[in-house]
């Protein structure tokens, strides 16, 4: 997944840092990368787990989007700015799920039910990360 990532890094840094994130000191941005590693990291346990525990798992996983939505919210990012980012990650993570299920020769069903349940919990994640957002500009 690192590897995917940084593949898709050059693409995104074209303007990069802009708008919020040109305001974030070096310390601020490695936080915020630790933080996407994390809740990466955490979906994918989610994606690797039985059914029984996916529930608990999502729950863990949803709160570093809401922490991820809060947090830049703090740093001046709109929602705007905070959810193109979010996409940003979106689409090199399911383009390496699908390469994962080809390498490891998913059968169709498989595949389909993987990158099914991936665009599922990444829909959730979008949520949680707009209402994590959206409650710092509440508590204000």
């Amino acid at each position: 997944m690192a590897r995917a990532y940084r593949r898709a890094r050059p693409t995104a840094r074209l303007g990069e840092p802009g708008g919020w994130l040109a305001h974030l000191s070096n310390s601020e941005r490695a936080r915020f990368r630790r933080r996407g590693m994390q809740l990466v990291g955490s979906l994918l346990t989610y994606l690797d787990a039985d059914r029984e525990r996916r529930s608990a798992l999502f729950e863990v996983v949803e709160g570093h989007a809401r922490d991820y939505g809060l947090e830049a919210a703090a740093a001046g990012g709109s929602l705007s700015d905070t959810v193109e980012g979010f996409l940003r990650f979106r689409k090199p993570f399911v383009d390496e799920l699908a390469l994962l299920a080809r390498r490891r020769h998913l059968d169709t069903r498989e595949a389909t039910e993987l990158l099914a349940d991936a665009e599922m919990a990444l829909d959730g994640l979008l949520v949680a990360l707009r209402l994590g957002h959206k409650s710092s500009s509440t508590d204000d």
